[in-house]
């Protein structure tokens, strides 16, 4: 089980992980996180969760999750200066850092939001934003499967999702899992802040699309070309098969089909 004093035990970040909350069930870590939002104290707190009943992914899709599998968590970051696009590059980085390598393969980012092994979804992240007092306050959530056999996602997800314990070969110690991720984060928004260039360099080389041909929804429409790069403001950038350059909000796009 997550301990929330093992977790905070000598843990080095400057910023998140302040406080550490353990929660054995709770609809959803963000919506948790969200209630601690308005004493401005809590900046930095995490929550976890052992499991989750109404977790959510993007676009309104359920995160699925059984009972002390997976690391299920929120970050709450209060007065926030960075722009929620970069929140997300850097989040990316940090989960998939944290990971690191299973057997061969080292953890990969998918655009938007997803971080892979092996191809398969591993990770997912989940950033929300509100106004409040004239503050901008974000919460990061942050689901990653841990202990899930083959048998343990539904059938129409097993040829796409993945856990650590699967690609890894072995069991995965979740307080040490915890304990990167907090540190990882910690450093990559350090970052985001005073050093955009090194977030753009790392998710370069962790981009699982870079260079690959894609198909995306937008607006009601399907666009197909190859990834070019990302811009931490407007979005993927896509040489599109039918001419021109064109670049795709996260906010505004669903990745339909990827690496070809």
């Amino acid at each position: 089980m997550l301990n929330p004093d093992d977790i905070k035990a000598h843990l080095k970040t400057t910023r998140i992980g302040r406080d550490v909350i353990v929660y054995a069930s709770t609809a959803s870590t963000n919506d948790a996180a969200w209630h601690y939002a308005a004493n401005k104290e809590n900046d930095g707190l995490v929550v976890f969760a052992e499991q989750q009943s109404a977790g959510r992914g993007r676009g309104g899709n359920t995160w699925l999750s059984q009972k002390s599998q997976s690391i299920l968590c929120s970050i709450l970051l209060i007065n926030e200066t960075c722009q929620p696009e970069m929140l997300t590059l850097a989040a990316a980085v940090a989960v998939a850092e944290a990971i690191g390598r299973c057997g061969s393969k080292q953890a990969r980012i998918k655009w938007p939001n997803d971080i892979l092994i092996n191809g398969k979804k591993t990770a997912g992240i989940l950033l929300e934003s509100k106004r409040s007092k004239g503050n901008f306050n974000c919460v990061i959530g942050i689901g990653i499967n841990c202990h899930q056999k083959k048998d343990s996602f539904p059938v129409e997800l097993r040829q796409t999702a993945t856990s650590i314990d699967i690609e890894s070969k072995t069991t995965c110690d979740r307080i040490s899992l915890a304990k990167r991720l907090l540190i990882s984060l910690d450093d990559w928004l350090i970052e985001a802040k005073n050093n955009e260039a090194a977030i753009l360099d790392r998710w370069y080389q962790l981009c699982a699309q870079l260079g690959r041909r894609v198909t995306l929804s937008y607006n009601r429409r399907s666009f197909t070309g190859r990834v070019l790069g990302i811009d931490p403001r407007e979005g993927l950038i896509v040489q599109l098969e039918k001419g021109g350059v064109r670049m795709f909000s996260a906010a505004h796009t669903t990745m339909v089909r990827s690496g070809d």
